[in-house]
């Protein structure tokens, strides 16, 4: 007979509501990511300017948890905007890089998502 051990500590709703978060905001930005790389040229420039311009807008925010969203997001869209542009030696680099950066943040929403639904279970 399996008896399951109870642990009395469980997870902060601070710390879950953070997790959640960071869960759906991993995932939407690294499915936007994949989106933003196979755009064609023009659609893929045009999103790219988008995502810097708000990722500078949130850098400039006073809030620090805005500053690293922010950094990420302004990154991704030099990324989106380089990797469309025709610059021989640059650009399969960029590509490649916003590839792995959304696969980074695909990965790192499932890991949260995770982590949020085991805090979930362990404040039954």
């Amino acid at each position: 007979m399996y008896l399951e051990e109870r642990n009395n500590s469980y997870t902060p709703t601070k710390v879950l509501a953070k997790q959640g978060v960071a869960a759906v905001g991993g995932i939407l930005g690294g499915i936007g990511l994949l989106i933003m790389g196979a755009l064609p040229p023009i659609g893929g420039i045009l999103l790219g300017a988008i995502a810097g311009v708000v990722g500078i807008g949130a850098l400039r925010s006073k809030d620090p948890e805005d500053k690293k969203p922010g950094a990420i997001l302004a990154v991704s869209g030099c990324l989106a905007i380089v990797s469309r542009i025709g610059i021989p030696v640059i650009q399969p680099l960029a590509g490649a890089f916003l590839g792995l950066g959304a696969l980074g943040c695909l990965a790192m929403g499932i890991w949260n998502g995770i982590k949020f639904f085991k805090g979930l279970k362990s404040r039954r």
